[in-house]
């Protein structure tokens, strides 16, 4: 979660943008037991071709659902969370778990780093693929060790916004260029109507559901080691850690708003403070971070079986 510069991975995805159904399908393919990621016939189970098995490897391990476990993988307990037998959402069929997605992804500075950057170093509103480039390249020249080639981080660059922009339907585009991200959903980031030009700027965030922002709290202040911090770190970030108000795109109203609501929902875990006009929030309870989940997807569950 702490990104240092010497822990880095740009480049791994294959040039292909995370799709629908993919971690789905890696993390099903994965529980069967067998090691279907290095097996010769991967490309048949899996229904891909060879560099895209590669990839749905590598978009399981940025969003942090499969790990290394000796010389196997493993579900980490958050992919357990979403994508086991019972687990809270398989399909993605909720777009609460691609905010969680999301959060995943981009606090993964060791092995999404150009996404991290983006979400928590870059804030200009407005920019071309070639500006988004760009300073991604000054960002490695400047913060990270060792040297990465500039055609590797122009790859990133388009992989991410390939990610999180809608795509626009063309008459003579090839299906496989059309189909979106998950994340795509999400409105992160649009493209203008220039067609070179795109935008991600804060806003509302009506969408994101409080109990998602709490996981994100709290996996933070874990990682901190801190029971409480002011809103002010949360929006903009401890030195080297993730900024939940840039990753999430939300103004400091709609944060505050968010968090007011968490701490109201949930009194015996979350206290919400104003003291000298320093907002600060306080961890009051035990409550693991995906124990916060349990608030959200436990009550859709209640109300599907209704």
């Amino acid at each position: 979660m702490r990104f240092t510069g010497d822990k880095v991975a740009f480049g791994r995805h294959e040039t292909f943008a995370l799709r629908f159904g993919w971690l789905t399908k890696g993390a099903q393919a994965l529980m069967s037991g067998d090691p279907v990621f290095e097996a010769e016939d991967a490309t048949v189970r899996l229904g891909v071709g060879k560099n895209m098995v590669s990839s749905i490897r590598y978009w399981l391990q940025a969003a942090r659902i499969i790990e290394r476990s000796g010389s196997s993988w493993s579900l980490t307990k958050i992919g357990e969370y979403i994508f086991d037998d019972d687990g809270c959402d398989p399909y993605l069929e909720d777009e609460a778990t691609i905010w969680l997605l999301h959060w995943l992804i981009a606090s993964n500075p060791e092995l999404a780093t150009s996404w991290w950057w983006f979400f928590n170093r870059f804030h200009k509103p407005e920019f071309t693929g070639t500006e988004l480039t760009t300073a991604l390249q000054d960002f490695v020249k400047d913060e990270v060790k060792g040297r990465t080639a500039a055609s590797t981080l122009k790859s990133d660059s388009e992989v991410l916004r390939r990610m999180y922009v809608r795509s626009a339907p063309r008459s003579q585009a090839q299906l496989e260029d059309t189909l979106d991200s998950p994340l795509s959903v999400l409105g992160l980031m649009t493209e203008l109507s220039d067609s070179r030009s795109f935008e991600s700027r804060p806003g509302q965030r009506d969408s994101l559901p409080p109990v998602i922002l709490g996981f994100a709290v709290l996996e933070l202040l874990e990682a901190l080691g801190e029971s409480q911090l002011p809103v002010s770190d949360l929006m903009y970030g401890p030195t080297g850690y993730p900024a939940l108000g840039a990753v999430f795109r939300l103004k400091e109203g709609a944060l505050l708003a968010k968090l007011e609501r968490l701490a109201t929902a949930m009194p015996g875990v979350l206290s919400f403070r104003e003291t000298a006009g320093i907002h600060q929030l306080y961890v009051v309870g035990d409550c693991a971070p995906l124990e916060m989940l349990e608030a959200h997807y436990d009550d859709n569950n209640e109300r599907a079986a209704a």
